[in-house]
């Protein structure tokens, strides 16, 4: 199928102005004032009328100052918005965008706002690629993120400081944002050197020292996401201190994460500790108000599975009545998926949740030959053998890195789903 091509990237300029003109971003309050001096204005010469024509109205003020009084607060009122409003706009007046440009973005940020309810739950980089080209299309999109993590920097601090793992969060947070300055780029900055600080990002520190000063990891999720402006939201899948663990293949159990993927052996089933762990109640919510629920992509073992083993996530999933979709990686993955094909990927998905997990199974169609370049293999297409779905294929390939999804391709392979532009 073609994919058309997904809205231009702003630039900081219009951003800005974008800012400036949202009501209830930059001008609203100056407008209510301004509504409210017009009023006053309009009470004021009320009570000239009333002195006039001699109409009996309420007597609030001494009927000599009445009407004077009135007037003049309202102007003053007036005065003061109008005043607002052009420090609010003076960017605006004197910026040399075009207005042609200015009103094509300001009509694309007010479809944003009324764009599709999108629930990506994953962990990983391919929760962040994905993201990243959804942010264009819509709002109202909320993170479900796994905390089964515990390798790198996320786990030296889960383990030194009994935190959830902020890795993932940290991507998310960034694929999300809206920030054109360097904070993005200083969220995702990783110490080079120091015993202490190495193999560290800032943003991981920025959001554990956030949690302590907000008193609980979400709200930190939530101040961070504030100062990266992200459009959206991210959560939890839950807030418990969930461990991942693994039956292999040869019979042996590998518990942690990392460890799983360390192995390199061929996974059976997948479970969490403890297995009851309680949803984040705001990510169950975001799912069953869902207009469309994206699976992946990503590790399917360590970082989608975890995420759908939360009874209260995989509940909601049953009982959704949005659209439900599953993204397979482009690539096999050594420890995880070697020698899966589509079918394979769909089939283990569903073998640990349900038959009618998904409705929608995404599928790269452009094969790249990716040689010696990237461990893995290329996932091959089955599709008379994925059961109880439906496939969408597409060139859904990064060119530049063809393990890896093109954030932009992806994203509008799900909004022509979302759509209906594919049966």
């Amino acid at each position: 199928m073609s994919i058309r091509n997904s809205p231009d990237q702003e630039s900081s300029t219009l951003q800005k102005i974008y800012k400036l003109l949202y009501p209830g971003i930059g001008i609203k309050r100056w407008l209510i004032l301004g509504a409210a001096g017009i009023t006053i204005c309009a009470l004021g010469v009320a009570y000239f009328i009333r002195r006039i024509f001699l109409v009996t109205f309420p007597d609030f003020l001494p009927s000599h100052l009445e009407g004077a009084l009135l007037l003049a607060a309202g102007t003053i009122t007036l005065f003061v918005s109008l005043y607002g409003l052009y420090k609010a706009l003076s960017p605006l007046l004197t910026s040399e965008v075009h207005i042609n440009s200015i009103g094509e973005t300001l009509y694309d940020r007010l479809a944003q706002e009324r764009g599709p309810r999108i629930v990506a739950i994953g962990g990983g980089t391919g929760l962040s690629v994905l993201l990243r080209g959804l942010k264009q299309y819509t709002n109202n999109l909320t993170a479900v993120i796994s905390v089964a993590d515990d390798g790198g920097s996320s786990g030296r601090l889960r383990r030194e400081l009994g935190v959830l793992p902020p890795g993932d969060f940290r991507n998310c947070i960034v694929a999300m944002s809206d920030e054109q300055s360097l904070l993005p780029e200083l969220f995702q900055y990783r110490f080079k050197e120091g015993n202490a600080l190495k193999g560290h990002s800032f943003g991981n520190l920025f959001i554990v020292a956030m949690s302590y000063v907000a008193d609980n990891f979400v709200e930190a999720l939530s101040e961070s996401s504030r100062v990266l402006a992200v459009r959206g939201t991210i959560n939890p899948a839950t807030t418990e201190n969930l461990r991942l663990s693994a039956e292999m293949e040869d019979g042996s159990v590998i518990k942690g994460e990392s460890r799983i993927t360390e192995h390199r052996g061929k996974v059976k089933e997948i479970a969490i500790e403890p297995p009851d762990a309680e949803a984040y109640q705001p990510a169950v919510q975001a799912i069953m108000d869902a207009d469309i629920v994206v699976l992946g992509p990503g590790s399917l073992y360590t970082s989608i599975l975890p995420n759908l083993m939360v009874p209260g996530i995989n509940k909601a999933m049953n009982q959704t009545k949005a659209t439900t979709v599953y993204v397979c990686n482009v690539a096999t993955e050594i420890g995880e998926t070697q020698g899966f094909n589509v079918a394979d990927h769909v089939i283990t998905l569903q073998n640990h949740t349900d038959n009618h997990i998904v409705e929608w199974v995404l599928v790269n169609n452009n094969i790249v030959d990716i040689g010696d370049r990237f461990e893995g293999d290329n996932v091959m297409i089955s599709i008379d053998k994925v059961p109880y779905a439906k496939i969408a294929t597409s060139d859904l390939i990064d060119i530049n890195h063809p393990v890896r999804h093109d954030s932009q391709k992806l994203a509008q392979l799900i909004m022509d789903i979302y759509h209906s532009r594919i049966n």
